[in-house]
């Protein structure tokens, strides 16, 4: 969706100022909000990519008006209400008042470690060959989608050339559609994976950098011949 998260290349809020030595975690709570978005993330009631796009759909006003775990938060409280493992009421009272939903999966403490380590693959098999070959030149389509993509706006329409060929991975587009419902076999869809350098002036016409290039990951249904 074309919403406030797709920042890239809007003047309007200025340069990106790199926080020299950042932090992880800025305050306690921001580790927490981690910690539950990892362990909430673990029941299976969503997949990531739906959860993108609960962020990505917060409303706009709201979105830019919130640090980065306070969106992470609000996510995850929306989503857990829409799978009704937890009522706005308890949430905006911070109290339980209802029981536990019975057969959610629970991530175990002597489980955390086996869990991150193995992540969430993306990676699937295919009997299917890549559309497209290395140094290839490459569209990226025009393309307005009303639900999650990873394909930034500032790249739609413009050409690039393949620099990466990165095998078959899930489609976000895909899985993250019926964000309001469990992920069933039906998001499990892969595609073709690329990376796609992006030479600045074709992005950003002759006031850009001298050098310049935005490299982009890119799924098949992304791109076209150019």
């Amino acid at each position: 969706m074309n919403g406030v998260h797709d920042m890239g290349g809007l003047q309007c809020f200025g340069p990106v100022q790199p926080e020299p030595n950042e932090p992880l975690f800025h305050a306690p709570w921001e580790r927490q909000a981690m910690a539950l978005t990892v362990a909430m993330g673990a029941t299976g009631q969503w997949n990531i990519d739906q959860m993108r796009s609960a962020r990505e759909s917060l409303p706009p006003a709201q979105y830019l008006g919130m640090s980065y775990y306070q969106i992470w938060l609000k996510a995850l409280q929306d989503m857990m209400v829409s799978r009704q493992l937890v009522t706005a009421h308890e949430c905006r009272e911070g109290q339980m008042s209802t029981p536990p939903v019975a057969g959610v999966r629970t991530l175990t403490r002597d489980a955390v470690d086996a869990a991150l380590k193995r992540g969430s693959p993306a990676v699937r098999e295919t009997s299917t060959q890549p559309v497209f070959v290395l140094g290839q030149r490459v569209r990226a389509r025009l393309m307005h989608p009303s639900g999650h993509t990873r394909l930034p706006r500032y790249v739609r329409g413009h050409v690039g050339t393949i620099h990466l060929i990165q095998g078959f991975h899930v489609c976000p587009d895909i899985s993250s559609r019926h964000r309001h419902q469990a992920p069933g076999p039906e998001a499990d869809v892969g595609q073709w994976l690329y990376g796609v350098r992006f030479e600045g002036a074709e992005l950003w016409g002759p006031q850009a950098e001298i050098g310049l290039a935005v490299h982009v990951d890119a799924w098949e249904s992304y791109l076209e011949h150019a």
